[in-house]
């Protein structure tokens, strides 16, 4: 087992390793959170899953019924029982707790969000790969946990081990959130009203280039983000006896692809656009009547990423009319920019500082990508709260999103003693939160 600075050392390992070996991607994280909300309330704490915690009645690009039934069944199949699906079991895959504190007076309510979803990944098998050489790497062979969010759910239940007493005045609400990935899931949880009265929101992320024993305190550099689904519909004919009957989709498509990465760049923002998947055809024989692109926008700018998704959507259907095809553009996905506040990052930057095992602590550090928890972050500062996304440094020995990935579990302790004292501060600084 790896040295784990702080308490809870054993814990957080097993925990974190036993999430890693059970990845499931978004809104089909069904193993996942109800082994979340069995943990909270192994510990006491009044938990809401399903409905109560998620509403998927705006929330695009949800799982269709094939990928649900095949994900209760891998659920089963690791240990899940018929009843703890039953919340769960359309998507509604998010865990809210809120744990009371016992002091006298009202004190503020201060939340930590935790995302819990996997990749559609394939884990690496090199031995070198600690998961592979140690027996913990992914059950899935198609997905695997390779952004960290395995140690997040670890760190927040160990929160909620540690507060679970509350010794506290005020509240703590830790929001377990699916469908991080892809930019779904923070919208859904908070159209379902969970950070109502929050008046403090730390998110957390492990790794994101920085080492063990480093934290940034606050984080810059969000990009907004859009992700779109485009369906191209012509019509299928014989390639070679009757080519000017068809209305070719997947020529179309390819023209948009090409369209799309030829978009301008700002000189107001810095920009990223992204077709990274285009599937299209069923024979080489036959005009393809089909086609589907999925693409992201981003830009370090709101405003700029609402005009690039403007510009992209009159690409497709440019693209579309030049080729006599249909295009549906659905966005599947979004989130914005955010800004930490400093009151924020100066609890982290405090507690951070104290514990001996962090050796650098930075008030800023650039994200340089997108995550929906700025879609919390600014829902509590509309309302007069305060934010920040706090990252932990994590030694990965290869990128996110990519096969290698993994984290250097000594990370975890670090984590949840920095989220700890910075949660207990804001709880005694009602003024501060």
């Amino acid at each position: 087992m790896a040295d784990v600075p702080g308490g809870g050392g054993r814990y957080l390992v097993d925990k974190r390793r036993l999430f890693h070996a059970h990845p499931e991607t978004a809104f089909t994280e069904f193993w996942t959170v109800t082994t979340i909300a069995a943990e909270l309330r192994r510990l006491g704490l009044r938990t809401l899953t399903g409905r109560d915690a998620i509403d998927l009645s705006r929330a695009p690009a949800l799982p269709v019924q094939e990928e649900l039934d095949a994900a209760a069944g891998r659920a089963r199949a690791w240990g899940a029982t018929d009843a703890d699906l039953v919340p769960v079991r359309e998507g509604h895959t998010a865990a809210v707790a809120d744990i009371e504190g016992t002091g006298k007076g009202s004190g503020p309510t201060v939340a930590v969000r935790v995302d819990i979803d996997a990749l559609p990944l394939a884990e690496s098998a090199d031995p070198r790969h600690r998961p592979a050489r140690e027996g913990f790497a992914s059950a899935d062979p198609a997905t695997m946990h390779a952004c960290g969010h395995d140690g997040h759910i670890a760190v927040g239940l160990e929160l909620a081990r540690r507060l679970s007493s509350g010794d506290f005045t005020g509240r703590v609400r830790l929001l377990f959130q699916p469908a991080e990935e892809g930019g779904r899931g923070a919208r859904a949880m908070l159209d379902a009203g969970v950070l109502e009265g929050v008046d403090r929101l730390y998110a957390l992320h492990l790794g994101l280039g920085l080492p063990v024993g480093e934290v940034a305190a606050g984080t810059h550099g969000f990009f907004a983000n859009a992700k779109l689904r485009a369906v191209f519909t012509g019509r299928q004919s014989h390639a070679a006896a009757a080519p000017e009957e068809g209305r070719n989709a997947l020529l179309a498509a390819a023209q948009a692809t090409v369209g799309l990465h030829a978009l301008p760049r700002f000189a107001t923002a810095d920009t990223r656009v992204n077709v990274g998947v285009l599937r299209a055809g069923t024979a080489p024989n036959i005009v393809a009547g089909r086609a589907e692109l999925a693409l992201e926008l981003r830009a370090s700018d709101g405003d700029v990423c609402d005009e690039l998704e403007r510009r992209a959507r009159t690409v497709l259907d440019a693209a579309g009319a030049a080729g006599e095809v249909e295009v549906r553009v659905d966005r599947i996905g979004a989130a914005t920019t955010a800004v930490c506040d400093p009151a924020a990052v100066r609890a982290v930057a405090g507690a951070a500082r104290s514990l001996p095992a962090v050796t650098s602590v930075h008030d800023d550090h650039r994200f340089g990508a997108s995550d929906d928890a700025t879609l919390m972050m600014r829902e509590v500062q509309a309302h007069g709260g305060t934010a920040t996304y706090v990252v932990v440094g994590a030694s990965s020995p290869a990128p996110h999103h990519s096969p290698g990935f993994d984290i250097d579990e000594s990370c975890l302790g670090i984590a949840a003693d920095v989220l700890e004292r910075a949660v207990r501060d804001a709880l005694r600084d009602k003024e501060g939160a």
